[in-house]
Parts: structure tokens; C-alpha cells; sequence
């Protein structure tokens, strides 16, 4: 029948300190020795980990109310603007959003030195921010003003909340222009001068479930030093792109939503950055728990670098005017070997997240679990997956009906 287990026992287990936990790093060479069906007999938990920029993340504040009280219209945390448009004193704080006085790219290449993911940092790091609100003034809030400097204690919640962390897979970017060029890939020399990639790999979470039979809602992970959820499929969650034969995507494809008290998060797994050129974003430390259900689930985690294929994508042209064209893919054994080859050149590669980090991360979560202080979550629903149907789609430009 070979091995099949449920949550609830693997947390029986984690309760009694008899539970077998390695991470997706350590599997590899299990499997090597002992072969899929010995391994899946040993193991019960596979950690993950990811490190690195993940634009679609942000925080929701609820600062309370001042006497008197404030219907905040507009809000500023050290001069960068957060969303308010939700309720009196609440406001949305989004990691790609600038100061109204950063000159943005009219110096070009902009230096975008601070915005929403360094005031994040700041607030996780301890450090006062800086806070201004305006109101327009009702019966019921009749303030028009206020400011103040907070710290996260003083904050009534705090929850970082990202719509799109995770990313199963992505592109490889290179510059086949004559100029340099300025990307949230990072920068990229002219002429094949240069390939960035961004992902974890063997490591990377959704790389070690590919049809997501374990990760939903309701999955605990780790997040930004602290204990998360995912609460839905993340923005442009995509599971109907082409894969491997061993299910893994051959491009960018699934991604998390996901969830998680600030007040419980670490600044060095937090991180504000700047792209020049481009824009600022905060780097994020996401790590998922696989429970080995089975012996699929026990191959799954197994998968190896020199297993996993990334598209190779000129973001000269054929991104920007989004044409669908690759220039070939290559594995990330590859690209961490600091040299592939792009239309018959040799090109150094360079990674924007950092595997040193991602390999912390599954460790710590690893270390939480074999202490008994974090039991794995069972989805109440899993990620929507290639049969559902879904696909992503582009905007279409249309006049009024």
C-alpha cells in the first residue's frame, strides 16, 4: 500500500518529539542513499525557504483613535502615502509606494533610496516613524489633522499582508539591447552582458509541491521571521503554464497569499530595497512545511536544481511589449554554476534572492518544528490547480461600450 499518513498524525507526532524533519536541501541526498520509498517511510516534514524581493506585499495599520477624533483622509508614514480609503483609522501601506517628494525616474536612473518596504523595516526593526494624517472633518470625526511619531507597540494592529509572495519559478533576464537597462530584475547590462534569476530552486516552496496537493488556505508557514498563513491563491496564480515531466513549471506559475502578525516579525527577514532605475520593494523570508502524505509528496520534495528549468526572457523588448518570446530555458544548477549560455555567448549570472538565506529559513522552521512549536496547518482548501481551469490574462484595451 506504501506509506500514507494524515496531518493530525504528523502532529501527534510533532507533540511528542518523535516527529523526523529535513529540509528540501537534506532530502536530496536521503533519497540519493535511500532510495523514495524508504525515505517517504522516515521522513515526515520537508521544510522550504525563500528569500528574496516579492513586490506584491504590504501591511495593514489600525493606529486608533486620537482626542479628538480623526476621519483619516490622507496618510503619510515618514512621507510615503498609505491607503486610507477603508475606514476611520485604518490605512493599507503598499512596499512598492514613494515619498511624494522622490523625484521617481525624472533624474534617470531614479535611486528610489526609500518607500513602503523600508517603512516596514523601520517599524519591525523597533524605530519610530513618523506619522501624518488629514481629515476633511465630519460631525462624528471632527479633527482635520494630526502628527505624531508611532513605534509598532504603540500601533493597535499591525499585519503584514502580501497578495502575491512566493513565485513558482520565474524568468531568467538578460539585455540583448546596446544600452543598459533598468528593471525590477535588477540592472542589465547591454549585449548579453549579464542574466539575473530569482528563486530559491530546490529550496523554493512551490517548487517541492508543484500541483500544490498540501499548500491552501489555511497552510502556517513562515513569514517574515514570524508565524504566517496562506489565505488564498496569490495574483496571477497561474497553474495551467507548461511543465516538466516531474510537474514542475517551466515558468512563472503559482504564487501565495499570505498573512502574518508584524509585531511578531524579525527587520533581518523584512528587508526595505531599492532597484535603481526602477523602484523600492521589501525582500521577504517565506518558508512552507511539506508533510510527506505519501510517497508522491516524498518524491516531490526531492526534486534537484539540474530538475528545475527557467525561461531565459530579453527585458530589452520582448517583456516590455510583452510578445511571449523566450530565448531558451536553463537550469538552475545552471545559473548557480555563475555562467550559462545565451545565443551562443558565455553570460554571468547573478541572483536577486539569496539561497544562503533560503536554506536559514527551512533550518529555523525545521528547528520550530522538532521543538514542538509549530504544528503543521491543514489547508481547508488547496490552491486552485491545472484542471480548474484558470489561466492569467492580459488587459485588453477597449473603448467605451
Amino acid at each position: 500500500m506504501g506509506v500514507k499518513r494524515t496531518y493530525a498524525e504528523i502532529n501527534e507526532k510533532i507533540k511528542a518529539g518523535k516527529v523526523v524533519v529535513v529540509t528540501a536541501e537534506e532530502i536530496i541526498g536521503i533519497v540519493e542513499e535511500k532510495g523514495i520509498e524508504k525515505a517517504a517511510e522516515e521522513v515526515d516534514v520537508v521544510t522550504t525557504g525563500t528569500f528574496g524581493p516579492m513586490c506584491s506585499s504590504g501591511a495593514f495599520f489600525n493606529f486608533g483613535h486620537p482626542k479628538p477624533r480623526i476621519k483619516m483622509h490622507r496618510v503619510w508614514m515618514n512621507g510615503v502615502p498609505a491607503y486610507t480609503g477603508i475606514a476611520a483609522v485604518d490605512a493599507y501601506l503598499g512596499v512598492t509606494e514613494l515619498p511624494d517628494y522622490d523625484p521617481l525616474n525624472s533624474n534617470y536612473p531614479g535611486e528610489f533610496r526609500y518607500g513602503g518596504g523600508h517603512v516596514i523595516e523601520d517599524l519591525v526593526a523597533g524605530k519610530a516613524v513618523k506619522l501624518e494624517a488629514t481629515g476633511y472633518g465630519t460631525d462624528c470625526y471632527p479633527r482635520k489633522k494630526i502628527e505624531t511619531y508611532v513605534t509598532l507597540t504603540d500601533i493597535n494592529e499591525a499585519y503584514l499582508f502580501n497578495p502575491r509572495n512566493a513565485y513558482q519559478n520565474y524568468n531568467v533576464a538578460v539585455n540583448l539591447s546596446d544600452k543598459i537597462i533598468y528593471t525590477y530584475m535588477g540592472t542589465l547590462k547591454p549585449d548579453l552582458g549579464n542574466a539575473h534569476y530569482c528563486s530559491a530552486g530546490q529550496l523554493s516552496p512551490l517548487m517541492n509541491d508543484p500541483y500544490y496537493r498540501t499548500i491552501g488556505i489555511g497552510t502556517r508557514i513562515f513569514l517574515g521571521g514570524g508565524v504566517g498563513y496562506v489565505v488564498w491563491n496569490g495574483t496571477q496564480h497561474n497553474p495551467c503554464g507548461p511543465r516538466s515531466e516531474n510537474g514542475v513549471p517551466t515558468g512563472g506559475a503559482g504564487t501565495l497569499a499570505v498573512i502574518g502578525d508584524l509585531k511578531q516579525m524579525k527587520p533581518q527577514w523584512l528587508r526595505g530595497t531599492s532597484y535603481l532605475g526602477y523602484g523600492s520593494t521589501l525582500t521577504v523570508g517565506v518558508g512552507v512545511p511539506i508533510p510527506i502524505l505519501d510517497e508522491e509528496m516524498l518524491r516531490f520534495t526531492s526534486v534537484k536544481d539540474e530538475e528545475i528549468y527557467a525561461p531565459i526572457v530579453d527585458y530589452s523588448h520582448d517583456y516590455p511589449n510583452a510578445t511571449g518570446k523566450t530565448l531558451g530555458s536553463v537550469s538552475y544548477a545552471q545559473l548557480k554554476s555563475g555562467v550559462i549560455e545565451v545565443n551562443g555567448k558565455q553570460v554571468p549570472t547573478a541572483p536577486l534572492s539569496s539561497y544562503v538565506k533560503a536554506r536559514e529559513i527551512a533550518e529555523s522552521l525545521k528547528q520550530w518544528i522538532l521543538k514542538g512549536e509549530f504544528l503543521l496547518g491543514e489547508p481547508v482548501q488547496t490552491l486552485p490547480s491545472a484542471d480548474t481551469g484558470i489561466s492569467i490574462k492580459g488587459l485588453q484595451e477597449k473603448t467605451a461600450p
